[in-house]
C-alpha cells in the first residue's frame, strides 16, 4: 500500500523538474503563460489485444487560478483527463506543459517529484489510510518532501484548522462519517500548498449537506488562490466554477 501510495504521493528525483513559486519556468524565469497546456494529448489503453481510445487529441488552457469543471457522461474521459493532468498517467501522445516545463515524457520518479509539490488531489472514496490516524493521514504528501518534523506538524494543524477538523486528529478514519472523511481528503490535498487542487467527483459519495460543505471548502482554496479542476455531474456546482469543459467519447466537445 505504502508503495502505492508513493507513486500517487511523491518521492522520487528532482532533477527534470524544478518550478520556481509563484509562476516559475525552466530556469526559474518567471512563467506568465497557462498553467495547464495540452496540445493534442491521447491515451490508449490495452486489454486483452484490444485499444481502448481514452482520449483523443485534446486540447485545453488553464490559466492560474482558474476554477474549471470537466462535465461528461461515465465513460467520456474525464478521470483519465485528470489523471494526465495531475501526472498520474502519461499521454499516450500530444504535449503537456505544467507551469512553462513539458512534462509529457517524465521519468516515473520525476513525475512523482512534480506532483507532490505542485498537485493536491481530492478522490470520490477519500483513499485514507484506516490505521493511520487523521494527523498521520494529512502527513503524509509531506513525509516524502523531507521537511523537518516541526514543519510537518505545524502544517497539518492549520491544515486540519482550515477544514475544522482539528479535535479530530488523533481519531482514525473508520471513527468519521463520510463529510468528515472528505475533509480530511481536502486537508490532506492543500496540507503541501499546491498550486492545483484536482477533484475527482468529491462529493458523490456524500449526502448534500456534506457535499456543500466540501464545495465551499473548494471555493476557499479558489479564492485563495489555488487553481481547480472539479470532475463531477451535479449541476448544482456549475454556477460554482467560471468555466467548463464538456467530454464526450474522449473529445472535448464544448
Amino acid at each position: 500500500m505504502f508503495k502505492r501510495l508513493r507513486r500517487k504521493f511523491g518521492g522520487g528525483g528532482v532533477d527534470e523538474f524544478s518550478t520556481a513559486r509563484p509562476g516559475g519556468g525552466p530556469g526559474g524565469i518567471p512563467f506568465d503563460g497557462p498553467l495547464i497546456r495540452l496540445e493534442g494529448i491521447a491515451k490508449t489503453f490495452m486489454l486483452d489485444d484490444v485499444q481502448t481510445h481514452a482520449l483523443r487529441d485534446v486540447d485545453l488552457e488553464v490559466e492560474r487560478g482558474e476554477f474549471v469543471a470537466v462535465n461528461g457522461p461515465s465513460g467520456s474521459g474525464k478521470t483519465t483527463l485528470l489523471s494526465i493532468c495531475g501526472l498520474l498517467e502519461a499521454p499516450s501522445s500530444g504535449t503537456y506543459v505544467l507551469n512553462g516545463h513539458d512534462v509529457s515524457s517524465l521519468k516515473p520518479s520525476a513525475r512523482a517529484a512534480a506532483r507532490n509539490r505542485e498537485i493536491g488531489f481530492i478522490f470520490q472514496s477519500f483513499n485514507l489510510i484506516g490505521d493511520l490516524t487523521v494527523a498521520e493521514n494529512v502527513e503524509l504528501p509531506l513525509t516524502y518532501l523531507g521537511l523537518p518534523v516541526a514543519e510537518r506538524r505545524e502544517r497539518v494543524a492549520e491544515a486540519l484548522a482550515r477544514v475544522d477538523m482539528s479535535e479530530r486528529a488523533k481519531q482514525m478514519p473508520s471513527q468519521l462519517s463520510g463529510g468528515q472523511q472528505q475533509r480530511v481528503a481536502v486537508a490532506r490535498a492543500v496540507v503541501g500548498e499546491p498550486e492545483i487542487v484536482l477533484a475527482d467527483e468529491p462529493t458523490g459519495n456524500l449526502n448534500s449537506h456534506q457535499a456543500e460543505t466540501v464545495i465551499e471548502l473548494l471555493r476557499g482554496l479558489h479564492e485563495s488562490g489555488a487553481t481547480i479542476l472539479l470532475v463531477t455531474h451535479d449541476p448544482r456546482w456549475q454556477s460554482t466554477v467560471q468555466r467548463a469543459v464538456e467530454l464526450f467519447d474522449g473529445t472535448i466537445v464544448g
